[in-house]
């Protein structure tokens, strides 16, 4: 017993040394590049303009967060509403923590994309933790913040497929590791001057994934897979056959609010990705955005009228959203032609998966979120070695005569369902086997709201008896 409380005392003697290093030692031994934008703005006369321009787009960006908020209450039953909006404003808060400790190091280190990210190689990068020394810079936090708010999306996405029976602590601690090691490490080799955003095929020269379908999208969505899967289907869910009930939301008219907010919010997710306002592409990518998901809501809608006779709510937001999240990879290279082409098939990619989700495999997903993220967010991932018209960086796809870009495609959708299905499994189970990742019976049978948070987001009136003579309430 001695030794092992040594043991623990040496290794938080250790953290404590390593960011005591961290927060002193290094901003002692390098000097920051530029605190106060004065050195920038005198390079540039457009750094102004175009940091204003990211800045805002990460804004929109972040009011996402109430839009996956308002989505996932809707769908899901009143008696969790506290705890499902808690975890929606915690997990950005405890992912972006992660992120600024040590995702953004291994995500951008070595990219030398923003002063003091010179350190790293093709899988891993080894400059930026803390934003301290060199990082603080004011390009560098701009892009900080910017990469934050996507690593704060893939986080929040997990959220609504687990919800109803995941225990707090639980999504939490998950929260922290997919913006502290598993969005930013696939993200370092796409975005960070990795190996996949640099392998070359042909006269091709990396994957592409402009704003997310993969990064941000496809490993929020498999994460989320993963996560529904290993922690279990709530109760009543599926019975003894194995068909799967419809438990109903509490909510439609927020689900109708959060896609408003989340379809407004994705001009800042995809013509911010330019992170210039000087690039007069953003135009082309912002109809694109809007083009891809009005499509995807009206083939969405159109389905289940035509099998039904009814226009359902739900499912066009959903086929919306997943029109977006198809358009997010290719937003920049497409024409918008192709832009509707890729919205109209997003719709059926979305409803198709949902059926493999649910009914073969048999996985209990909320909100839908692994349809609309990984399976939409796949399709856009190729979509970019389809339609690409080599308008833009040099991008070409079949339509412009070339595969080459189709192969690096189809080899970075392999590369992220096994990088994130792995590292989420990993990352699940040891939650699972430590704090433990389900609540009880009797928590979810009467809900999380109370035995998570001490109250509920509906409470029942309660009658106040007055005191006639005093008017004070007893």
């Amino acid at each position: 017993m001695r030794r092992f409380i040594q043991s623990r005392w040496t290794r938080i003697g250790l953290m404590v040394a390593t960011l005591g290093v961290a927060f002193f030692g290094i901003p002692a031994l390098v000097h920051a590049a530029d605190p106060n934008g004065a050195d920038t703005i005198a390079a540039n006369p457009n750094a102004g303009l175009n940091m204003a321009w990211t800045l805002i787009a990460g804004f929109l960006v972040f009011f996402m967060q109430l839009g996956f908020a308002f989505l996932g209450a809707g769908l899901i039953r009143s008696k969790n509403t506290m705890n499902y909006m808690t975890k929606s404003f915690l997990d950005f808060c405890i992912a972006s923590l992660g992120f600024w400790a040590f995702g953004f190091a291994l995500m951008f280190g070595g990219s030398k994309l923003w002063p003091g990210l010179e350190d790293g190689n093709t899988v891993i990068g080894f400059s930026g933790f803390f934003l301290t020394g060199e990082n603080y810079d004011v390009s560098t936090i701009m892009g900080w913040f910017f990469q934050m708010v996507f690593a704060a999306t893939a986080a929040t996405i997990v959220a609504g497929a687990v919800a109803e029976r995941m225990k707090i602590t639980a999504y939490l601690a998950y929260s922290f590791i997919i913006g502290a090691l598993i969005y930013p490490i696939y993200g370092h080799w796409m975005w960070g001057g990795g190996w996949l955003g640099t392998l070359h095929i042909g006269g091709a020269i990396g994957a592409r994934d402009f704003a997310g379908s993969g990064v941000v999208h496809t490993v929020g969505g498999l994460a989320a897979l993963v996560g529904a899967w290993m922690v279990g289907p709530r109760i009543g869910k599926f019975n003894s056959d194995g068909t799967p009930n419809l438990i109903k939301g509490h909510n439609l008219p927020y689900v109708a609010i959060g896609t408003f907010i989340l379809f407004f919010g994705w001009f800042g997710f995809n013509p911010g990705s330019t992170l210039a306002a000087t690039d007069l592409r953003i135009s082309v990518i912002a109809v694109n955005t809007f083009l891809a998901g009005a499509t995807g809501a009206v083939v969405a809608m159109y389905w289940k009228f035509a099998r039904t006779g009814k226009a359902d709510l739900v499912l066009a937001c959903n086929g919306a959203l997943a029109g977006l999240v198809a358009i997010t990879a290719p937003c920049a290279f497409v024409a918008p032609w192709a832009a509707v082409v890729i919205g109209a098939v997003a719709a059926p990619v979305m409803i198709g998966t949902a059926y493999l989700v649910e009914r073969v495999l048999k996985v209990d997903d909320v909100v839908g979120a692994v349809p609309v993220h990984a399976g939409a967010g796949i399709w856009g991932l190729l979509a970019v070695g389809i339609f690409a018209d080599g308008t833009y960086l040099d991008v070409s796809g079949l339509v412009d005569g070339s595969a080459n870009q189709l192969v690096l495609q189809i080899i970075d959708v392999l590369v992220v369902i096994a990088w994130t299905v792995a590292t989420a499994a990993i990352t699940f189970y040891a939650i699972k086997k430590t704090i433990g990742l389900r609540a009880s019976k009797e928590e979810e049978l009467a809900g999380l709201d109370v035995p998570e948070h001490g109250t509920e987001a509906y409470p029942a009136d309660v009658p106040v008896r007055v005191a006639a003579a005093t008017g004070a309430a007893d």
